[in-house]
């Protein structure tokens, strides 16, 4: 018996299981594209493949309806892969530990999946349908999203006919999203140079942040353990001597990183001083983000003497530097609509390795020439410091438009299935609307999902009731669409 097997709708959530038990992670969709390939087998449906891993599956529409125009829905098949530091879990190779609590579903002390494959599973039921009204569909489930929206930035629309798109990958219910902020990574690289010395190791880690989407959360103004890191390393700088063998942080760069780990190397003697200091630190940190992060620690554990490969000094310097200097959060929120976050950055990924410091950031928009500042403040940083960058998937602004046909139907039957109105919204996250966009002139693209929460996170759940009234409200549209 599956674990969702009571819920309703029983066939969303049905697929929902099977998908999670299939590993998806970024960059590993190969088994999610061979299961949607001999599903659409299965059933006599048109299905494309590509390089990229994305798949379209096609169905003609039920009797009567076979010659309005053509319905897009879609959604990706990766997931964020995070879990909790005392979970056993390989992503590439086990299925979802999956549990209901009340109306929650979650797993257990990983991240869910629902985003998105939710929009999957809810794709699945209604090509697996016979009973379901629909105009044709073309369902595109696309890869990589959660790395830089790589798959729809591959995708050949020329497969498509549909003018109109129904994209599954919002998290509140309710809520319309009809516009999104453009983005794109930046990779900083700094050379580094080792030296071997004797010393006590001492490994300093940072937990308990509640860490979130570096897009949809950004403005919670929650802790990142990456810019922890580096004013912890250069306040101790200031208080004394230590060598840095390495740091690192963070798992997605679209994630706030709610987790990070120093190894310092110190004088044996020093070791009662450095453990004072971090207290002292760590108060200091509990008390600014009491309200977002109550649950932040930093401890602090000892090896045993012996000799160690560290970074020389001018390196350690330049290290520090960065991780002090780098920008993080919110930098202008939009004068245009309210509580809408227009500009932001976040410090995703750090890692230390032989010859190379690196770190990886995420920049948010909905102004071009705003993205391109920032891209330009870190180059002007690493460069500085000796270092290059490199800026990668770069993905446009979905820009919002006064009139959508796609919308007004929407809006008018919420109101007419729940008794109030949706919220219309531009959001800070980005949305591969914005993609299918620019390489389809004329798309009338709205973006709709169920309640979600913490998503990227170990925490992440979705709502049983949510999804159910979601998913109808779905099939009405497709019902009531001509």
């Amino acid at each position: 018996m599956g674990v969702l097997e009571m819920l309703e709708p029983k066939s969303v959530f049905a697929y929902f299981e099977a998908i999670s038990g299939i590993p998806r992670g970024s960059g590993h969709t190969e088994r999610i594209q061979e299961y949607l390939k001999a599903f659409a087998e299965a059933r006599a449906l048109p299905v494309y493949t590509d390089e990229a891993g994305n798949t379209i599956i096609k169905k003609p529409g039920t009797k009567g309806r076979e010659r309005i125009s053509p319905v897009i829905l879609q959604g990706h098949v990766d997931m964020v892969c995070a879990k909790r530091a005392d979970v056993r879990h390989n992503f590439e190779t086990d299925a979802l530990d999956l549990g209901v609590d009340g109306d929650w579903i979650h797993a257990n002390g990983t991240t869910l999946g629902g985003d998105d494959g939710i929009a999957v599973a809810m794709m699945l039921a209604i090509l697996d349908s016979d009973t379901i009204p629909h105009p044709p569909l073309e369902c595109v489930f696309t890869s990589d999203e959660e790395t830089g929206l790589l798959g729809a930035e591959a995708l050949d629309t020329s497969k498509l006919s549909g003018r109109t798109m129904i994209n599954l990958d919002s998290e509140e219910e309710g809520i319309f999203t009809c516009g999104c902020a453009g983005g794109c990574r930046v990779d900083s690289h700094l050379p580094i140079r080792r030296i071997t010395q004797r010393g006590l190791p001492v490994m300093v880690t940072f937990t308990g942040l509640r860490g979130g989407h570096s897009g949809g959360e950004i403005d919670k103004m929650r802790a990142n353990a990456d810019k922890l890191a580096g004013r912890y390393l250069y306040e101790l700088s200031r208080a004394g001597e230590f060598s840095l063998a390495g740091v690192s942080g963070g798992d997605k760069d679209n994630a706030i990183p709610p987790e990070a780990r120093i190894q310092l190397v110190i004088d044996e003697d020093d070791f009662r001083d450095l453990v004072v200091f971090t207290e002292d630190f760590e108060k200091t940190i509990r008390k600014e983000y009491a309200k977002t992060d109550p649950g932040i620690r930093i401890r602090t554990e000892k090896g045993s003497v012996h000799r160690v490969s560290v970074l020389d000094t001018e390196s350690q310097d330049r290290v520090i530097a960065f991780l002090q200097l780098v920008p993080f959060g919110v930098r202008k929120m939009s004068p245009d609509i309210g509580d809408l976050v227009e500009t932001s950055l976040n410090l995703g990924i750090v890692r230390t390795g032989e010859a190379e410091f690196a770190a990886t950031s995420s920049v948010r928009s909905s102004v071009p020439s705003e993205k391109a500042e920032l891209v330009s403040e870190i180059r002007c940083l690493t460069e500085y410091l000796n270092g290059s960058i490199q800026v990668r998937g770069d993905y446009p602004a979905w820009e919002f438009h006064d009139t959508s046909a796609l919308r007004d139907l929407m809006e008018e039957t919420y109101e007419e299935l729940f008794d109030k109105e949706a919220l219309v919204s531009v959001i800070h996250a980005g949305l591969e609307c914005g993609l299918f966009y620019e390489k389809m002139p004329g798309l009338d693209a709205v973006s709709i999902g169920p309640d979600m929460k913490d998503i990227h996170t170990s925490e992440e759940r979705l709502s049983v009731s949510s999804t159910a009234r979601t998913y109808a409200f779905l099939l009405e549209i497709l019902k009531k669409w001509k």
